[in-house]
């Protein structure tokens, strides 16, 4: 019989989901699996969540939240046999819709307990894990103009989750205006360039932007490997234009965006760095080195997931 511990953070997303988390729990325990329930308040008491899962050895922690909560749980599962789970209850939710999993919101009040049935019927598997100057992450680690629309929007009260999108749009508007680039020097296992970058961008899935753009259209979860984004310019118009690239998927053919597949990569600069690791704010200084860890993380993927995101069966 699988055992979880389901981790409930109210303060997580657009809608306070107490209630809907209880009725998952519901659906997984009618599917033969035990659960416990226990709220958080996100950050350090995540990760020491986590570890408990691991030391009551537990199939699974499930994180009913966002991207955020799912970072905070990866330091303690990392190398581990729990997998990691979530219940999509954040406000941008890319990991879970990159696995297909609805988010929650008022037109799909229901979409926790569908998650917890596809769930349910999904599988184990393992993924590649980032390391960026030592702290985990699951879907990227940026340096440039994300980032720094990042830093200036969070940390964000709940009510303003509400307007997420409107005030993204405003914001990377504005930063555009005064952003004009970071000057990179660049090393990878196979290349080294420096020059002035509007972003660069580290990959570990398919989406980006809030799940509304696909900057890998070719990632694979499980290969070892990670995609490397360079996009140069330094005026609001290039931001522009690069950011209608990365939408319309021409960045894949652009000869002002350079890609890697790599290992470990070392990003440095003259000047301070802007880094976002899973769509949260961290401190880059003046150098950020990643690194892969191959098939380092147990996932709970759901029915119906797409096959093609996993090279192993």
């Amino acid at each position: 019989m699988p055992n979880t511990l389901l981790v409930y953070n109210p303060v997580a997303g657009r809608y306070p989901s107490r209630m809907l988390t209880e009725r998952a729990a519901e659906v997984l325990k009618r599917y033969g699996w035990e659960v416990e329930i226990e709220t958080t308040s996100g950050g350090e008491h995540i990760h020491s969540l986590a570890i408990q899962a691991v030391e009551e050895e537990k199939d699974a922690l499930i994180v009913v939240g966002g991207d955020g909560s799912l970072n905070k749980a990866l330091p303690g599962l990392v190398g581990t046999e729990t997998a990691l789970g979530v219940l999509p209850a954040g406000t941008a939710n890319v990991w879970a819709q990159q696995i297909g999993l609805p988010g929650l919101r008022l037109t799909r009040l229901k979409a926790l307990e569908e998650s917890a049935h596809r769930l349910a019927k999904g599988q184990i598997k393992r993924m590649d894990v980032g390391l960026s100057n030592d702290k985990h992450f699951l879907l990227w680690s940026g340096i440039g103009i994300d980032a720094f629309i990042v830093h200036r929007i969070e940390p964000r009260k709940q009510w303003e989750k509400n307007f997420t999108v409107m005030r993204y749009a405003a914001s990377a508007v504005w930063s555009a205006s005064q952003w004009q680039g970071i000057n990179l020097r660049v090393e990878t296992d196979d290349l080294n360039i420096e020059g002035n970058f509007l972003l660069a961008e580290v990959s570990n899935i398919r989406l980006y932007a809030g799940g509304y753009a696909t900057l890998s259209p070719q990632a694979s979860l499980d290969d070892g490997l990670m995609e490397l984004w360079l996009f140069d310019g330094e005026s609001l118009e290039e931001v522009l234009q690069q950011a209608w690239s990365i939408w319309s998927g021409r960045h894949v053919s652009s000869k002002r965006v350079q890609f890697r597949q790599f290992k470990k990569v070392t990003l440095e600069s003259d000047s301070p760095i802007f880094l976002q690791m899973d769509g949260e704010p961290e401190i880059g200084g003046r150098q950020v080195s990643i690194s892969v860890i191959p098939r380092g993380l147990k996932v709970l993927i759901p029915e119906g997931a797409p096959e093609e995101l996993f090279q192993a069966n």
